[in-house]
């Protein structure tokens, strides 16, 4: 196999990973920010390959002298267009995109637009490639055989390091914390609009991940261990975390379970090359836990606003990964075995060492960055911009999902047929006067408004139809009683209140009794169970027919075409 024409393939499949990003970050964040997140993640990767080509990609891969700190640029793409290693700088690029693309989850729903593309353009730059250097181009850390070949700390840790500074400067989504009387702080969940999404794009990560890890393998045998092990550690770390949320939590969580897969394949890109089968499920069962952990963690001891959980995916389980290479390392193909497989202390030395300086290096820097960009530009959307949602007051996108979704009604596909109401007696009702009285010559008009569950409408409609009433307003609505509807955890956070679908139904009558109507909706609707629903009475004033004018007692009764 021609593996420079996999290594292009490859190229292309890290570059398929923006698309799984934009999913992930979008499922796990609100609708009203999804055009938002789009637009984000479109110029991560557009103002990143100006930046790259411009200067990044010389600082990156350029002659880094004795010291091995920065590259020096030579600009051969505009000085030698024919002879130029465009393939190194292509995959280069993708890499250095997906790296900016993981601040995007952590600061979501709350950064400005253009603060977001100003620290985006930095990080591909400047920030990435000097250090991206130290390892990949010949730099200082490569000559002490430091092990990362695919990027959990080059790529993982720096953006999730670069997510972590700026989600705790930029500060939590308005009402995701709440100050108690006793001081203490509670973290309310605000779950992402689309777990589906979010797996869409977790699906997407992992089949692109294949060419992350492996586009760099040196022949088809390597390569194929590669795909091995880099399917090993997601699964296994996946598997881990459903277990380790089901027993803590009463059920295993499903945004969790997502986030174990990518901290799997996160925690195995150092090591994809260097470490077996039982290093690659050691490297898993750990990043499951970890991930689980550490989202917590963050969220409720911290108070790090995290809507998506980059950080502990990509900073926690890509310093995880590093590390774990001087552990696990089986072979000496890209330095010394690890401390496991008896090659002693000096690989995992020089592992600490990268993590170290690289972690360094990237928090002083984005300290910097987004502390300048909050006293010049800012940083953070306003109050108003927040809660109407990003979508329409950074881009005057009213809806991304408008007319995209169609609506198809549901409503009494299922009946049980109406109730017997042969005998029915009408249902006492405590009627002020105003109901009970009535002019001389005017009909009372009552509107009967019926809160109930979706599965009975069937039954409900049909019963009513028995008794005389001839027209029904339906609608899907949201809400709960004194249980205050189910309970859940989302990522770990118990949800303190869940607004359950219930229907709507108004109908309004004069010529059937109001009490009959009661009656025969609580008997059509009563299952004796919490949740069979409410019945509210109103007095109407008077009613009108708009097609033909005919008011009051009329205007409710079956008329000519």
């Amino acid at each position: 196999m021609n593996m420079s024409i996999w290594f292009l393939v490859g190229a292309i499949l890290v570059f398929f990973m923006q698309c799984g990003f934009a999913m992930v970050e979008t499922g796990f964040t609100r609708a009203k920010n999804a055009g938002n997140i789009i637009m984000k993640n479109l110029m991560d990767f557009c103002i990143g390959t100006v930046m790259f080509f411009l200067l990044g990609y010389g600082l990156m891969m350029g002659p880094h002298g004795a010291l091995g700190l920065v590259g020096r640029p030579e600009w051969g793409m505009f000085l030698d267009f024919e002879s130029f290693d465009w393939s190194s700088f292509v995959f280069q690029l993708v890499f250095c995109a997906t790296a900016a693309t993981i601040v995007s989850g952590a600061m979501a729903e709350r950064t400005k637009f253009s603060a977001y593309c100003l620290y985006s353009a930095i990080i591909s730059l400047l920030i990435y490639p000097i250090e991206a250097g130290w390892v990949w181009g010949g730099g200082w850390l490569s000559r002490l055989s430091f092990i990362d070949f695919a990027g959990s700390c080059v790529i993982h840790m720096v953006g999730g390091l670069s997510a972590l500074v700026g989600a705790a400067i930029l500060g939590p989504r308005i009402g995701k914390y709440t100050k108690n009387a006793d001081g203490s702080i509670t973290s309310n969940a605000i779950p992402g609009h689309s777990v589906t999404l979010g797996a869409l794009g977790v699906f997407i990560l992992w089949f692109a991940w294949y060419g992350f890890n492996g586009a760099a393998a040196a022949d088809v045998e390597e390569m194929a261990r590669i795909f091995g092990t880099t399917t090993i550690a997601p699964a296994v770390a996946t598997v881990t975390c459903m277990l380790f949320t089901w027993r803590k939590n009463g059920k295993p969580d499903v945004s969790m379970c997502l986030n174990a897969s990518l901290a799997g394949l996160v925690a195995i890109t150092a090591g994809c090359a260097s470490v077996d089968a039982l290093g690659a499920t050691i490297i898993g069962i750990v990043s499951g836990i970890l991930v689980d952990l550490a989202v917590e963690v963050l969220d409720m001891r911290f108070h790090v606003d995290d809507p998506v959980g980059a950080v502990a995916v990509h900073c926690v389980n890509g310093i995880w990964g590093t590390i774990a290479v001087g552990l696990f390392a089986c072979n000496e193909s890209y330095g010394t075995k690890g401390l496991f497989y008896g090659g002693g202390l000096r690989q995992l030395g020089v592992q600490c060492l990268g993590v170290l300086t690289i972690g360094s290096y990237t928090v002083l820097c984005m300290i910097l960055v987004f502390k300048v960009i909050r006293g010049t530009i800012g940083l953070r959307a306003g109050a108003e911009e927040e809660i109407e949602g990003l979508d329409v007051t950074e881009h005057g996108l009213a809806n991304a999902y408008a007319d995209f979704i169609p609506i198809e009604s549901t409503l009494g596909v299922h009946s049980e047929g109406p109730v017997d109401t042969a005998g029915l007696q009408p249902f006492p009702l405590t009627l002020s006067s105003g109901l009970r009285e009535t002019p001389v010559g005017r009909k009372r008009y009552t509107l009967v408004r019926i809160l109930c569950d979706e599965a009975r409408f069937g039954t409900l409609r049909d019963t009513m139809a028995g008794i005389g009433v001839t027209g029904m307003t339906v609608t899907n609505v949201l809400g709960c009683g004194t249980q205050k509807g189910k309970t859940g955890q989302y990522r770990g956070i118990e949800m303190s209140m869940h607004l359950t679908p219930k229907l709507q139904v108004d109908i309004v009558v004069s010529k059937v009794d109001p009490e009959l109507v009661v009656a025969a909706a609580n008997a059509a609707l009563h299952t004796g169970e919490i949740g069979d629903g409410k019945i509210f009475v109103y007095d109407v004033e008077d009613v009108v027919r708009i097609r033909t004018g005919e008011s009051g007692y009329d205007a409710l009764q079956i008329s000519e075409l």
